[in-house]
């Protein structure tokens, strides 16, 4: 008995001064390898470096062929908690799209950036799962146009149209729909964007999908004079998808609020929550902040 109690003292006194353990990273996988924005390999290696910053992430990067369909390319996505897009290019061999989209079905996360959106345009499965997409044949067909009115509304326009516009590049304001969500909790009601392309006329299935933040599309900068969504997330199965619109350029991406947006997001399409706090340098209503990018 004495021994017993003398045990279960020196494993309490262990456990109190013992150093706690921290948890295992959370495995991420960029995609990358085609798209129509030849700033790809900077940009994958500045979303790299994005995430493994807040040191929660352990982030690999994988490249297609340079052109058309890649036969060999055939991710082992289960592998990990987050899979981040930045491509946009050829089909992906059926194999690895069924695999993708029972991955994402199952729970795992997911997290489109910008062009990734343009992608797949006839891929049902993946417009679904970003819930709102442009380019790649994109039109009523697809789905809605989907954007806030005047009065802060969310619109479906299943009108006749075409998926996907943008205007001229400049800074915008980002307005925050949802200050509850675990993504943007903490956030400014608005922040100031630096220079990027403002994607308007998105069209999709838009199903289970979540408006966090939007931004206005000026008609004075070539846009259609609505709000358009710029933050948003979609539930597909188990999965959770973290979608936005905003990184065109390096430049865009060196934006603290792209840098919190993609940190915050990938975290909580992995985990559902959202651990990290919203920094002192991220923008605000009158002025942008950046980061510049060290690396090349």
């Amino acid at each position: 008995m004495r021994n017993t109690i003398f045990a279960l003292v020196v494993g309490l006194i262990l456990l109190v001064t013992s150093p706690v353990q921290s948890a295992k990273p959370i495995k991420a996988l960029i995609i990358e390898g085609q798209n129509n924005h030849g700033v790809w390999p900077k940009t994958s290696r500045m979303m790299k470096s994005y995430l493994e910053q807040t040191t929660l992430f352990e982030v690999d990067i994988i490249r297609t062929i340079a052109n058309g369909t890649d036969p060999d390319f055939k991710p082992r996505f289960g592998d990990y908690g987050v899979v981040i897009s930045n491509y946009n290019g050829a089909a992906w061999p059926a194999e690895t799209q069924q695999a993708f989209v029972e991955y994402v079905h199952g729970g795992g996360g997911f997290v489109v950036v910008h062009a990734a959106n343009n992608a797949f345009g006839n891929w049902k499965e993946y417009n679904e799962i970003i819930g709102l997409g442009g380019w790649g044949g994109r039109s009523e067909k697809s789905g809605p146009y989907v954007y806030f009115n005047a009065e802060g509304k969310q619109v479906r326009d299943e009108s006749v149209g075409r998926g996907g516009h943008h205007g001229s590049q400049h800074p915008f304001a980002v307005i925050t729909r949802d200050s509850k969500h675990p993504i943007t909790k903490g956030m400014p009601s608005q922040w100031l964007h630096v220079q990027d392309e403002l994607y308007d006329l998105l069209r999709g299935p838009a199903q289970n999908m979540h408006i966090l933040s939007t931004a206005f599309a000026s008609k004075e900068k070539g846009g259609t004079g609505r709000h358009e969504p710029m933050i948003f997330t979609v539930n597909y199965g188990k999965g959770r998808v973290l979608h936005t619109p905003m990184g065109h350029g390096d430049y865009s991406q060196e934006c603290v609020g792209f840098i919190v947006t993609l940190q915050r997001g990938a975290e909580w399409a992995a985990t559902g929550k959202v651990s990290q706090d919203i920094p002192s340098d991220f923008p605000t209503a009158d002025e942008i902040s950046q980061r510049k990018f060290e690396g090349k």
